[in-house]
């Protein structure tokens, strides 16, 4: 069975930092490309950071680059976010997306979500 468990989310002022970490269970993680995703109340789930899973290199939404870095520890199945400079507006539950996909065939698993609130 596979589990994808977050955690380091919490209450964090203006300006500081935050690392939310995921460890994956079930699955060979090297094989997956991981990402991030957040929700905010009333509006869409979106993508923040993602990572390959064999190379290649990393994407950040428009909002997360020069504060978020997304890194994975193979070894510990682990993928973690490391959020700089939050904001207010970064407050939302993150989530961890495990992807993989060969011809015809694809894995999907979500987590089931830290949440973010960034408040003075």
């Amino acid at each position: 069975q596979v589990q994808l468990v977050e955690s380091g989310g919490g209450l964090v002022q203006p300006g500081g930092s935050l690392r939310l970490s995921c460890i994956a269970s079930g699955l060979t993680f090297g094989f997956y490309d991981m990402s991030w995703y957040r929700q905010a109340p009333g509006k869409e789930r979106e993508l923040v950071a993602s990572l390959p899973g064999a190379g290649g290199s990393t994407n950040y939404a428009d909002s997360a680059k020069g504060r978020f870095t997304i890194s994975r520890d193979n070894a510990k199945n682990t993928v973690y976010l490391q959020m700089n400079s939050l904001k207010p507006e970064d407050s939302a539950t993150y989530y961890c997306k495990a992807d993989r996909s060969v011809p015809n065939l694809r894995w999907t698993y979500w987590g089931q979500g830290t949440q973010v609130t960034v408040s003075s």
